[in-house]
Protein backbone atom coordinates (compact mmCIF):
# COMPACT_ATOMS: atom_id res chain seq x y z
CA UNK A 1 0.00 0.00 0.00
CA UNK A 2 1.21 3.47 -0.85
CA UNK A 3 0.65 4.87 2.63
CA UNK A 4 2.43 8.13 2.01
CA UNK A 5 0.44 9.10 -1.08
CA UNK A 6 -2.84 8.10 0.55
CA UNK A 7 -2.13 9.97 3.74
CA UNK A 8 -0.95 13.05 1.85
CA UNK A 9 -4.29 13.22 0.10
CA UNK A 10 -6.35 12.52 3.21
CA UNK A 11 -4.37 15.04 5.21
CA UNK A 12 -5.05 17.72 2.62
CA UNK A 13 -8.75 16.94 2.53
CA UNK A 14 -9.19 17.04 6.30
CA UNK A 15 -6.70 19.76 7.27
CA UNK A 16 -8.41 22.50 5.30
CA UNK A 17 -11.20 24.43 6.92
CA UNK A 18 -14.38 23.58 5.06
CA UNK A 19 -15.19 27.25 5.03
CA UNK A 20 -12.39 27.63 2.49
CA UNK A 21 -12.79 24.76 0.02
CA UNK A 22 -13.73 24.50 -3.77
CA UNK A 23 -15.66 23.26 -7.18
CA UNK A 24 -14.72 23.83 -10.91
CA UNK A 25 -14.78 24.77 -14.59
CA UNK A 26 -14.23 26.79 -17.69
CA UNK A 27 -17.52 27.43 -19.41
CA UNK A 28 -19.57 28.62 -22.31
CA UNK A 29 -23.08 29.93 -22.07
CA UNK A 30 -24.44 27.30 -24.45
CA UNK A 31 -27.27 25.09 -23.21
CA UNK A 32 -28.06 21.46 -23.81
CA UNK A 33 -30.79 19.07 -22.76
CA UNK A 34 -30.03 17.17 -19.58
CA UNK A 35 -31.22 14.06 -17.74
CA UNK A 36 -29.66 11.38 -15.53
CA UNK A 37 -29.66 9.13 -18.61
CA UNK A 38 -27.26 11.61 -20.24
CA UNK A 39 -24.78 11.25 -17.36
CA UNK A 40 -25.00 7.46 -17.60
CA UNK A 41 -24.38 7.67 -21.36
CA UNK A 42 -21.35 9.90 -20.77
CA UNK A 43 -19.94 7.44 -18.22
CA UNK A 44 -20.46 4.52 -20.59
CA UNK A 45 -18.79 6.36 -23.48
CA UNK A 46 -15.84 7.32 -21.24
CA UNK A 47 -15.36 3.69 -20.18
CA UNK A 48 -15.09 2.63 -23.82
CA UNK A 49 -12.10 4.92 -24.35
CA UNK A 50 -8.64 4.81 -22.74
CA UNK A 51 -8.33 6.87 -19.58
CA UNK A 52 -6.89 10.36 -20.06
CA UNK A 53 -5.96 12.44 -17.03
CA UNK A 54 -7.27 15.99 -16.96
CA UNK A 55 -4.88 18.94 -17.02
CA UNK A 56 -3.66 20.44 -13.78
CA UNK A 57 -3.99 24.11 -12.95
CA UNK A 58 -0.90 26.32 -13.48
CA UNK A 59 2.12 25.80 -11.24
CA UNK A 60 1.68 29.04 -9.28
CA UNK A 61 -1.75 27.81 -8.13
CA UNK A 62 -0.26 24.51 -6.98
CA UNK A 63 2.51 26.39 -5.15
CA UNK A 64 0.06 28.22 -2.88
CA UNK A 65 0.78 27.75 0.81
CA UNK A 66 -2.00 26.63 3.13
CA UNK A 67 -2.40 30.16 4.52
CA UNK A 68 -2.36 31.71 1.05
CA UNK A 69 -5.02 29.31 -0.18
CA UNK A 70 -7.26 30.04 2.79
CA UNK A 71 -6.79 33.79 2.39
CA UNK A 72 -8.78 33.77 -0.86
CA UNK A 73 -12.42 33.39 0.16
CA UNK A 74 -15.53 33.03 -1.96
CA UNK A 75 -17.84 36.06 -1.89
CA UNK A 76 -21.19 34.79 -0.63
CA UNK A 77 -22.97 37.57 -2.51
CA UNK A 78 -21.78 35.89 -5.74
CA UNK A 79 -23.17 32.46 -4.85
CA UNK A 80 -25.24 30.59 -7.40
CA UNK A 81 -28.91 31.64 -6.91
CA UNK A 82 -27.95 34.38 -4.41
CA UNK A 83 -30.61 37.07 -4.38
CA UNK A 84 -33.20 34.75 -5.92
CA UNK A 85 -36.14 33.03 -4.27
CA UNK A 86 -34.58 29.60 -4.75
CA UNK A 87 -34.25 27.57 -1.55
CA UNK A 88 -30.51 26.88 -1.91
CA UNK A 89 -27.32 28.82 -2.56
CA UNK A 90 -24.11 27.24 -3.91
CA UNK A 91 -20.62 28.54 -3.11
CA UNK A 92 -17.56 27.53 -5.12
CA UNK A 93 -14.01 26.70 -4.07
CA UNK A 94 -10.68 27.61 -5.59
CA UNK A 95 -8.40 25.09 -7.25
CA UNK A 96 -4.74 24.88 -6.33
CA UNK A 97 -2.68 23.71 -3.37
CA UNK A 98 -3.92 20.12 -2.84
CA UNK A 99 -6.64 20.37 -5.50
CA UNK A 100 -4.73 20.28 -8.75
CA UNK A 101 -7.39 19.44 -11.34
CA UNK A 102 -10.54 21.54 -11.76
CA UNK A 103 -13.99 20.08 -12.29
CA UNK A 104 -16.83 21.23 -14.52
CA UNK A 105 -20.00 22.56 -12.88
CA UNK A 106 -23.36 23.02 -14.62
CA UNK A 107 -26.68 24.53 -13.63
CA UNK A 108 -29.80 22.62 -14.71
CA UNK A 109 -33.07 24.48 -15.14
CA UNK A 110 -36.22 23.22 -16.88
CA UNK A 111 -34.35 20.22 -18.24
CA UNK A 112 -31.57 22.32 -19.81
CA UNK A 113 -27.98 22.49 -18.57
CA UNK A 114 -25.43 25.26 -19.02
CA UNK A 115 -21.84 25.47 -17.86
CA UNK A 116 -20.99 27.79 -14.96
CA UNK A 117 -17.80 29.68 -15.89
CA UNK A 118 -14.90 30.09 -13.51
CA UNK A 119 -14.59 33.67 -12.27
CA UNK A 120 -11.75 34.67 -9.97
CA UNK A 121 -13.56 37.97 -9.32
CA UNK A 122 -16.05 35.99 -7.23
CA UNK A 123 -13.39 35.60 -4.53
CA UNK A 124 -12.16 38.07 -1.91
CA UNK A 125 -8.40 38.32 -1.40
CA UNK A 126 -6.42 39.28 1.69
CA UNK A 127 -4.16 42.16 0.57
CA UNK A 128 -1.20 41.11 2.73
CA UNK A 129 -1.31 37.35 2.16
CA UNK A 130 -3.00 36.57 -1.15
CA UNK A 131 -0.56 36.46 -4.09
CA UNK A 132 -1.34 37.47 -7.66
CA UNK A 133 -2.15 34.37 -9.69
CA UNK A 134 -2.03 33.55 -13.38
CA UNK A 135 -5.34 33.83 -15.20
CA UNK A 136 -4.54 31.69 -18.23
CA UNK A 137 -4.57 27.91 -18.51
CA UNK A 138 -6.92 25.13 -17.36
CA UNK A 139 -8.56 27.00 -14.51
CA UNK A 140 -11.83 26.07 -12.85
CA UNK A 141 -13.45 25.45 -9.50
CA UNK A 142 -12.37 22.52 -7.34
CA UNK A 143 -15.68 21.88 -5.60
CA UNK A 144 -18.68 23.49 -3.98
CA UNK A 145 -20.79 23.68 -0.85
CA UNK A 146 -24.54 23.82 -0.39
CA UNK A 147 -26.36 26.28 1.85
CA UNK A 148 -30.04 26.48 2.78
CA UNK A 149 -32.31 27.77 5.54
CA UNK A 150 -31.83 25.39 8.46
CA UNK A 151 -34.18 27.27 10.79
CA UNK A 152 -31.66 29.46 12.62
CA UNK A 153 -33.83 31.23 15.20
CA UNK A 154 -31.31 34.03 15.68
CA UNK A 155 -31.01 34.66 11.92
CA UNK A 156 -34.33 33.92 10.21
CA UNK A 157 -33.92 33.15 6.52
CA UNK A 158 -30.12 32.73 6.76
CA UNK A 159 -28.73 30.07 4.46
CA UNK A 160 -26.28 27.87 6.37
CA UNK A 161 -23.84 25.39 4.86
CA UNK A 162 -24.34 21.68 5.48
CA UNK A 163 -22.69 19.79 2.59
CA UNK A 164 -19.41 19.95 0.65
CA UNK A 165 -18.17 18.17 -2.49
CA UNK A 166 -14.42 18.58 -3.05
CA UNK A 167 -11.40 16.44 -3.84
CA UNK A 168 -11.42 13.15 -5.81
CA UNK A 169 -14.88 11.66 -5.11
CA UNK A 170 -15.03 12.92 -1.52
CA UNK A 171 -18.04 14.65 0.01
CA UNK A 172 -19.25 15.33 3.53
CA UNK A 173 -22.34 16.62 5.26
CA UNK A 174 -23.68 17.44 8.71
CA UNK A 175 -27.00 17.28 10.51
CA UNK A 176 -28.33 20.30 12.38
CA UNK A 177 -26.06 20.95 15.36
CA UNK A 178 -23.12 18.96 13.99
CA UNK A 179 -19.60 20.08 13.12
CA UNK A 180 -17.93 18.58 10.05
CA UNK A 181 -16.16 15.30 10.68
CA UNK A 182 -15.98 12.11 8.65
CA UNK A 183 -16.32 11.95 4.84
CA UNK A 184 -17.93 9.69 2.29
CA UNK A 185 -16.69 8.85 -1.22
CA UNK A 186 -18.23 7.76 -4.47
CA UNK A 187 -16.02 4.67 -4.68
CA UNK A 188 -12.87 3.19 -3.14
CA UNK A 189 -10.47 1.08 -5.18
CA UNK A 190 -7.68 -1.13 -3.86
CA UNK A 191 -7.67 0.36 -0.37
CA UNK A 192 -4.69 -1.01 1.61
CA UNK A 193 -3.49 -3.09 -1.37
CA UNK A 194 0.32 -3.37 -1.65
CA UNK A 195 0.39 -1.80 -5.12
CA UNK A 196 -1.35 1.34 -3.85
CA UNK A 197 -4.82 2.82 -3.82
CA UNK A 198 -6.62 4.36 -6.79
CA UNK A 199 -8.76 7.45 -6.21
CA UNK A 200 -11.59 7.87 -8.74
CA UNK A 201 -12.55 11.51 -9.27
CA UNK A 202 -15.78 13.37 -9.85
CA UNK A 203 -14.95 15.37 -12.97
CA UNK A 204 -18.29 17.06 -13.75
CA UNK A 205 -21.31 18.11 -11.70
CA UNK A 206 -24.85 19.14 -12.60
CA UNK A 207 -26.86 21.08 -10.00
CA UNK A 208 -30.64 21.02 -10.43
CA UNK A 209 -32.09 24.46 -9.67
CA UNK A 210 -34.52 24.10 -6.73
CA UNK A 211 -37.88 25.79 -6.39
CA UNK A 212 -38.53 28.47 -3.74
CA UNK A 213 -39.98 26.01 -1.19
CA UNK A 214 -38.10 22.90 -2.26
CA UNK A 215 -36.64 21.00 0.69
CA UNK A 216 -34.26 18.71 -1.21
CA UNK A 217 -31.36 19.43 -3.55
CA UNK A 218 -30.38 17.14 -6.44
CA UNK A 219 -26.75 16.87 -7.55
CA UNK A 220 -25.46 14.72 -10.42
CA UNK A 221 -21.81 13.75 -10.83
CA UNK A 222 -19.69 12.07 -13.52
CA UNK A 223 -16.80 9.97 -12.20
CA UNK A 224 -13.65 8.90 -14.04
CA UNK A 225 -10.50 6.94 -13.21
CA UNK A 226 -8.09 4.52 -14.92
CA UNK A 227 -10.20 1.51 -13.81
CA UNK A 228 -13.81 2.71 -13.76
CA UNK A 229 -16.29 5.43 -14.70
CA UNK A 230 -19.58 6.25 -13.04
CA UNK A 231 -22.75 8.32 -13.05
CA UNK A 232 -24.07 9.43 -9.65
CA UNK A 233 -27.28 11.09 -8.51
CA UNK A 234 -27.50 12.54 -4.99
CA UNK A 235 -30.93 13.51 -3.66
CA UNK A 236 -30.02 15.51 -0.54
CA UNK A 237 -32.39 16.59 2.23
CA UNK A 238 -30.82 18.52 5.13
CA UNK A 239 -32.03 18.27 8.70
CA UNK A 240 -31.59 15.78 11.52
CA UNK A 241 -30.47 13.54 10.02
CA UNK A 242 -29.20 14.91 6.72
CA UNK A 243 -30.31 12.24 4.25
CA UNK A 244 -28.73 11.48 0.88
CA UNK A 245 -30.35 9.00 -1.47
CA UNK A 246 -27.61 7.84 -3.84
CA UNK A 247 -28.04 6.19 -7.22
CA UNK A 248 -24.84 5.11 -8.94
CA UNK A 249 -24.12 3.37 -12.24
CA UNK A 250 -20.54 2.14 -12.69
CA UNK A 251 -18.76 0.95 -15.84
CA UNK A 252 -15.61 -1.09 -15.30
CA UNK A 253 -12.70 -0.26 -17.63
CA UNK A 254 -10.60 -2.96 -15.98
CA UNK A 255 -11.30 -5.91 -13.70
CA UNK A 256 -12.32 -4.42 -10.35
CA UNK A 257 -10.75 -6.99 -8.06
CA UNK A 258 -11.04 -4.81 -4.95
CA UNK A 259 -13.91 -2.32 -5.12
CA UNK A 260 -15.23 -0.59 -2.00
CA UNK A 261 -18.89 0.44 -2.25
CA UNK A 262 -20.29 3.34 -0.19
CA UNK A 263 -16.87 4.02 1.40
CA UNK A 264 -16.54 6.11 4.55
CA UNK A 265 -13.36 7.81 5.78
CA UNK A 266 -12.74 9.04 9.33
CA UNK A 267 -10.15 9.69 12.03
CA UNK A 268 -9.43 7.80 15.25
CA UNK A 269 -6.32 8.79 17.21
CA UNK A 270 -6.93 7.61 20.78
CA UNK A 271 -9.43 6.99 23.58
CA UNK A 272 -9.26 5.12 26.88
CA UNK A 273 -8.02 1.93 25.20
CA UNK A 274 -4.74 3.44 23.94
CA UNK A 275 -4.33 6.81 25.68
CA UNK A 276 -1.00 5.73 27.18
CA UNK A 277 0.62 6.14 23.72
CA UNK A 278 -0.19 9.88 23.56
CA UNK A 279 1.02 12.67 25.83
CA UNK A 280 -2.17 14.71 25.50
CA UNK A 281 -4.34 16.56 28.03
CA UNK A 282 -7.51 15.37 26.29
CA UNK A 283 -9.07 12.02 27.28
CA UNK A 284 -9.92 11.16 23.64
CA UNK A 285 -9.44 12.42 20.08
CA UNK A 286 -11.53 10.96 17.26
CA UNK A 287 -14.17 11.79 14.64
CA UNK A 288 -15.67 8.30 15.02
CA UNK A 289 -15.28 5.69 17.75
CA UNK A 290 -16.83 2.56 16.29
CA UNK A 291 -18.10 0.59 13.31
CA UNK A 292 -21.77 -0.36 13.64
CA UNK A 293 -23.26 -3.14 11.51
CA UNK A 294 -26.61 -4.83 11.13
CA UNK A 295 -26.00 -7.93 9.06
CA UNK A 296 -28.34 -9.84 6.79
CA UNK A 297 -29.37 -12.11 9.67
CA UNK A 298 -30.45 -9.13 11.77
CA UNK A 299 -27.48 -9.36 14.16
CA UNK A 300 -26.32 -5.96 15.48
CA UNK A 301 -22.53 -5.71 15.84
CA UNK A 302 -20.37 -3.01 17.42
CA UNK A 303 -16.65 -2.92 16.68
CA UNK A 304 -14.73 -0.20 18.60
CA UNK A 305 -12.14 1.51 16.41
CA UNK A 306 -8.41 1.31 17.03
CA UNK A 307 -5.28 3.17 16.02
CA UNK A 308 -2.95 0.19 15.58
CA UNK A 309 0.83 0.21 15.48
CA UNK A 310 0.64 -1.74 12.19
CA UNK A 311 -1.86 -1.55 9.35
CA UNK A 312 -4.78 -3.87 9.96
CA UNK A 313 -7.74 -4.91 7.81
CA UNK A 314 -10.85 -6.59 9.25
CA UNK A 315 -13.53 -8.25 7.11
CA UNK A 316 -17.01 -9.02 8.42
CA UNK A 317 -18.48 -11.55 6.01
CA UNK A 318 -22.17 -11.09 5.27
CA UNK A 319 -24.94 -11.43 2.71
CA UNK A 320 -27.37 -8.61 1.92
CA UNK A 321 -26.38 -6.33 4.83
CA UNK A 322 -29.13 -4.22 6.37
CA UNK A 323 -26.67 -1.39 7.04
CA UNK A 324 -23.29 -0.31 8.35
CA UNK A 325 -21.59 2.91 9.34
CA UNK A 326 -19.03 4.79 11.40
CA UNK A 327 -20.49 6.20 14.60
CA UNK A 328 -19.51 8.84 17.11
CA UNK A 329 -21.04 7.69 20.41
CA UNK A 330 -19.02 9.94 22.71
CA UNK A 331 -21.38 12.95 22.89
CA UNK A 332 -20.29 14.99 25.92
CA UNK A 333 -17.79 17.83 25.80
CA UNK A 334 -16.07 16.20 28.78
CA UNK A 335 -15.44 13.07 26.68
CA UNK A 336 -12.83 15.10 24.78
CA UNK A 337 -12.24 18.27 26.87
CA UNK A 338 -11.53 20.10 23.59
CA UNK A 339 -13.05 23.58 23.46
CA UNK A 340 -12.06 24.15 19.83
CA UNK A 341 -12.40 20.91 17.85
CA UNK A 342 -15.77 19.96 19.40
CA UNK A 343 -15.34 16.28 18.58
CA UNK A 344 -18.53 15.53 20.52
CA UNK A 345 -20.48 17.23 17.71
CA UNK A 346 -19.05 15.18 14.85
CA UNK A 347 -21.70 13.32 12.83
CA UNK A 348 -22.23 9.59 12.62
CA UNK A 349 -22.85 8.18 9.14
CA UNK A 350 -25.10 5.19 8.38
CA UNK A 351 -25.19 3.38 5.03
CA UNK A 352 -28.44 1.61 4.18
CA UNK A 353 -28.60 -0.46 0.95
CA UNK A 354 -31.94 -0.01 -0.83
CA UNK A 355 -31.56 -3.35 -2.61
CA UNK A 356 -29.85 -6.71 -2.11
CA UNK A 357 -26.08 -6.37 -2.32
CA UNK A 358 -25.47 -10.13 -2.31
CA UNK A 359 -22.46 -11.79 -0.72
CA UNK A 360 -19.43 -9.85 0.45
CA UNK A 361 -18.04 -8.22 3.57
CA UNK A 362 -18.04 -4.99 5.47
CA UNK A 363 -14.34 -4.12 5.42
CA UNK A 364 -12.60 -1.96 8.02
CA UNK A 365 -9.13 -0.55 7.39
CA UNK A 366 -7.25 0.95 10.34
CA UNK A 367 -4.02 2.81 9.51
CA UNK A 368 -1.43 3.82 12.13
CA UNK A 369 -1.50 7.57 12.80
CA UNK A 370 0.38 9.87 15.13
CA UNK A 371 -1.61 13.09 14.59
CA UNK A 372 -5.28 13.97 14.37
CA UNK A 373 -4.82 15.62 10.95
CA UNK A 374 -4.70 12.16 9.34
CA UNK A 375 -7.86 10.36 8.31
CA UNK A 376 -6.78 6.82 9.15
CA UNK A 377 -10.06 4.87 9.19
CA UNK A 378 -11.86 3.51 6.11
CA UNK A 379 -15.01 1.35 6.01
CA UNK A 380 -16.85 0.03 2.95
CA UNK A 381 -18.76 -2.89 1.45
CA UNK A 382 -16.57 -5.24 -0.60
CA UNK A 383 -18.49 -7.57 -2.94
CA UNK A 384 -17.39 -11.20 -2.81
CA UNK A 385 -17.00 -11.49 -6.58
CA UNK A 386 -14.89 -8.97 -8.55
CA UNK A 387 -16.54 -6.96 -11.29
CA UNK A 388 -15.03 -7.90 -14.68
CA UNK A 389 -13.90 -5.33 -17.26
CA UNK A 390 -16.89 -4.17 -19.26
CA UNK A 391 -19.37 -4.78 -16.44
CA UNK A 392 -22.15 -2.36 -15.56
CA UNK A 393 -22.97 -2.07 -11.85
CA UNK A 394 -26.10 -0.31 -10.56
CA UNK A 395 -26.27 0.74 -6.91
CA UNK A 396 -28.95 2.33 -4.77
CA UNK A 397 -28.36 3.27 -1.13
CA UNK A 398 -29.10 5.88 1.51
CA UNK A 399 -26.62 7.85 3.62
CA UNK A 400 -27.86 9.32 6.91
CA UNK A 401 -25.58 11.94 8.52
CA UNK A 402 -26.07 12.86 12.18
CA UNK A 403 -27.14 10.62 15.03
CA UNK A 404 -26.90 6.86 14.62
CA UNK A 405 -29.91 4.72 13.71
CA UNK A 406 -32.11 3.29 16.45
CA UNK A 407 -31.61 -0.49 16.41
CA UNK A 408 -33.46 -1.23 19.69
CA UNK A 409 -30.80 -3.27 21.52
CA UNK A 410 -28.75 -1.69 24.36
CA UNK A 411 -25.63 -0.06 22.91
CA UNK A 412 -22.02 -0.19 24.02
CA UNK A 413 -21.09 3.29 25.20
CA UNK A 414 -17.51 2.68 26.30
CA UNK A 415 -14.71 0.14 26.04
CA UNK A 416 -11.69 0.26 28.33
CA UNK A 417 -8.66 -1.97 28.72
CA UNK A 418 -5.76 -2.29 31.12
CA UNK A 419 -3.37 -4.67 32.79
CA UNK A 420 -4.66 -6.85 35.63
CA UNK A 421 -3.38 -5.48 38.92
CA UNK A 422 -4.08 -8.49 41.16
CA UNK A 423 -3.93 -12.25 40.67
CA UNK A 424 -2.68 -13.97 37.56
CA UNK A 425 -1.09 -11.84 34.80
CA UNK A 426 -3.21 -10.74 31.88
CA UNK A 427 -5.47 -8.02 30.53
CA UNK A 428 -8.78 -6.70 31.80
CA UNK A 429 -11.56 -5.62 29.40
CA UNK A 430 -14.42 -3.43 30.63
CA UNK A 431 -17.51 -2.83 28.49
CA UNK A 432 -20.21 -0.35 29.50
CA UNK A 433 -23.73 -0.72 28.07
CA UNK A 434 -26.12 2.22 28.08
CA UNK A 435 -29.17 2.52 30.32
CA UNK A 436 -32.08 0.68 28.71
CA UNK A 437 -35.52 -0.62 29.79
CA UNK A 438 -34.18 -4.15 29.27
CA UNK A 439 -31.76 -3.52 32.15
CA UNK A 440 -34.52 -3.06 34.71
CA UNK A 441 -33.89 -6.74 35.45
CA UNK A 442 -31.15 -7.71 37.90
CA UNK A 443 -27.70 -8.56 36.49
CA UNK A 444 -28.27 -12.21 37.46
CA UNK A 445 -31.08 -12.41 34.88
CA UNK A 446 -28.60 -12.11 32.01
CA UNK A 447 -26.32 -14.75 30.56
CA UNK A 448 -22.82 -13.69 29.54
CA UNK A 449 -21.42 -14.91 26.23
CA UNK A 450 -17.70 -14.19 26.02
CA UNK A 451 -15.38 -15.97 23.61
CA UNK A 452 -12.19 -15.82 21.58
CA UNK A 453 -10.85 -18.08 18.83
CA UNK A 454 -7.33 -17.54 20.17
CA UNK A 455 -7.49 -18.21 23.93
CA UNK A 456 -9.61 -18.81 27.01
CA UNK A 457 -11.23 -15.84 28.70
CA UNK A 458 -12.55 -15.51 32.23
CA UNK A 459 -16.26 -16.07 32.82
CA UNK A 460 -16.91 -12.37 33.27
CA UNK A 461 -18.76 -10.28 35.84
CA UNK A 462 -21.87 -8.18 35.13
CA UNK A 463 -22.72 -5.25 37.41
CA UNK A 464 -25.06 -2.31 37.30
CA UNK A 465 -23.19 0.96 36.74
CA UNK A 466 -24.76 3.61 39.02
CA UNK A 467 -23.16 6.42 36.99
CA UNK A 468 -24.71 5.45 33.65
CA UNK A 469 -27.74 3.46 34.79
CA UNK A 470 -26.66 0.69 32.44
CA UNK A 471 -24.65 -2.49 32.86
CA UNK A 472 -20.89 -3.03 33.01
CA UNK A 473 -19.33 -6.29 31.83
CA UNK A 474 -15.76 -7.08 32.86
CA UNK A 475 -13.63 -10.07 31.94
CA UNK A 476 -9.94 -10.91 31.60
CA UNK A 477 -7.61 -12.88 29.36
CA UNK A 478 -3.91 -13.65 29.20
CA UNK A 479 -2.44 -13.05 25.72
CA UNK A 480 0.89 -14.60 26.63
CA UNK A 481 3.17 -14.25 23.58
CA UNK A 482 0.31 -13.51 21.16
CA UNK A 483 0.41 -10.15 19.41
CA UNK A 484 -3.28 -9.95 18.58
CA UNK A 485 -6.43 -11.50 20.01
CA UNK A 486 -9.99 -11.43 18.67
CA UNK A 487 -12.67 -11.06 21.35
CA UNK A 488 -16.46 -11.31 21.31
CA UNK A 489 -19.03 -10.55 24.00
CA UNK A 490 -22.81 -10.24 24.25
CA UNK A 491 -25.54 -10.23 26.88
CA UNK A 492 -28.61 -12.43 26.47
CA UNK A 493 -31.81 -12.79 28.47
CA UNK A 494 -34.30 -15.65 28.19
CA UNK A 495 -32.48 -16.90 25.12
CA UNK A 496 -32.83 -13.55 23.30
CA UNK A 497 -30.22 -10.90 22.46
CA UNK A 498 -30.03 -8.32 25.26
CA UNK A 499 -27.22 -6.22 23.79
CA UNK A 500 -25.26 -5.62 20.65
CA UNK A 501 -22.50 -8.08 19.80
CA UNK A 502 -19.23 -6.47 20.91
CA UNK A 503 -16.24 -7.41 18.76
CA UNK A 504 -12.72 -6.26 19.54
CA UNK A 505 -9.22 -6.87 18.25
CA UNK A 506 -6.61 -6.49 20.97
CA UNK A 507 -3.11 -5.88 19.61
CA UNK A 508 0.28 -5.21 21.10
Amino acid sequence: MSTFSRRSFLQSASALSLAALAPAARASASEEAFSRADVIARAKALAERPFKARSAVPDDWLALSYDQYRSIQFDLDKALWAGSDRSYNVDFFLPGLYFERPVLVHEVEDGMAHRIPFDLNHFKKHPEISPDLSTEGPLGYSGFRLRTDLGDRDHPGKKTEFCVFQGASYFRAIANGNNYGLSARGLALKTADPEGEEFPEFVSFWLEAPGPLQENMVVHALMDSPSVTGAYRFDITPGTPCVMDVEATLFARKDLTHAGLAPLTSMFLFDGTNHQRFDDFRPAVHDSDGLLMKNGNGEVIWRPLANPTRLQVSSFVDKNPAGFGLMQRARKLSDFADLEAHYHRRPSLWVEPREDWGAGSVTLVEIPADKEIYDNIVAYWRPEKPYPAGARVDLNYRLSWGEEPVLDLPRVINTASGAKIFGDPGRLMVIDFEAHPMFEADPEAFSLHISSPHLETSDGVLQRNPETGGMRLAFSFDPGEQTHVELRAQLRKDGQDASEVWLYRWTV
